[in-house]
């Protein structure tokens, strides 16, 4: 009777991790350059699997192998805004922090400029040095976009209004990145060396997210479904087992 215990124990559990990554999915149908994630389940026919009572034995349902993201393009957002780029085909978009020196790679391009106090080398009546503020393009989170060359890009009122030299960036693959926010990953080692992207720069436009309402909803049916059905399947073992427990009384 444990083994029916534990597979439904194990579907339930499953299913609501799924459904998080559905809710993450559908709270996200808004936000500029955003990436559908989805799960990949596995069968526990060959396999121990950590969780309920440490170490479940083999063959007991399902766990989820991995979560992937689809980098499937999105749709193409106009609101006017000289500021905003989108990447055509394939690439990424560099934020460097200058506080920390990381940079992180996206597809959401609503920039904005942004202020940073810089020395002018000159010193006030008092020996201070002078400083002045300087606009580079940024994300308004206060990282910078970098170029085509790897620095900062910076602009004022009037140069803002040109196409800039954004830099578009690419990797051998996407498999495994690692998503630090909604929109921002890091590469790790099995992505490759860090290239030059083959997509095309479009000024004024945005890339929305690519993840499908109607798809999200199918999903969620699904595992609310089978979460119900995990549940049904854990009520039904403990009725047995009380049965039983009741028959050797």
């Amino acid at each position: 009777m444990n083994q029916s215990f534990y597979t439904g124990a194990v579907g339930a559990s499953m299913q609501m991790k799924r459904m998080n990554i559905i809710g993450d999915n559908v709270a996200n149908l808004n936000t500029f350059g955003f990436k559908a994630n989805r799960t990949d389940f596995s069968a526990l026919l060959y396999q121990d699997h950590r969780g309920i009572e440490d170490d479940l034995p083999m063959g007991v349902g399902t766990r989820i192998l991995m979560t992937s993201t689809n980098h499937a393009q999105g749709s193409v957002e106009d609101f006017g805004r000289t500021t905003d780029y989108m990447i055509e085909g394939d690439g990424f978009f560099a934020l460097v922090d200058l506080a920390t020196g990381q940079v992180d790679y996206t597809r959401n391009g609503a920039f904005v400029m942004v202020s940073r106090e810089q020395p002018t080398g000159e010193t006030d009546e008092n020996g201070q040095p002078v400083t002045d503020l300087v606009y580079y393009l940024g994300d308004n989170e206060g990282r910078f976009v970098l170029s085509n060359v790897g620095g900062l890009i910076q602009v004022d009122q009037d140069t803002v209004k040109e196409e800039q030299p954004i830099g578009v960036f690419d990797f051998i693959n996407y498999d495994g990145m690692q998503q630090i926010d909604d929109t921002r990953y890091l590469p790790i080692d099995k992505n490759g060396n860090l290239v030059y992207g083959t997509g095309k720069l479009v000024q004024g436009v945005v890339e929305g997210s690519n993840a499908d309402l109607a798809e999200e909803y199918t999903k969620l049916i699904e595992s609310q479904r089978a979460y119900g059905l995990a549940l049904k399947m854990v009520q039904t073992s403990d009725e047995i087992e009380s049965t039983i427990n009741g028959l050797r009384s």
